[in-house]
């Protein structure tokens, strides 16, 4: 049975992989492991060594704390974190593409984003 915790971690790598663009074998050869592996990480299925974490961040450019942040809102359940936003491919690839906007282009889209929910 798969430990929250070790959930939390994976999906964590997840989320950072996918802000950065990596592809699951391109973080693997980063690492010095099969992508099968990365995948298992992922999902929870096996626990990262904190070796191993220690690899990922630094192929991520991430401190190791990254994949901690929220924990202590999944630390006694074994289900997802309620309204994990990044949980949705569509949320990570928006978010990816925001922050490849220019910062003054941003802060304008947000200020608009912003109207336009207040607005709904």
């Amino acid at each position: 049975m798969k430990h929250p915790v070790d959930v939390h971690v994976g999906k964590r790598v997840r989320h950072r992989r996918w802000m950065v663009g990596m592809t699951q074998q391109q973080l693997a050869e980063r690492v010095g492991i099969k992508f099968q592996q990365i995948q298992k990480y992922e999902t929870g299925m096996n626990r990262i060594s904190a070796s191993r974490l220690w690899d990922i961040a630094a192929a991520l450019d991430a401190p190791i704390s990254f994949f901690f942040e929220g924990l202590s809102d999944v630390a006694d359940s074994a289900t997802p974190l309620p309204g994990d936003i990044l949980a949705d491919k569509e949320a990570l690839e928006l978010v990816r593409s925001y922050y490849a906007i220019p910062e003054t282009q941003r802060r304008r889209l947000f200020e608009l984003a912003r109207v336009l929910s207040d607005a709904a």
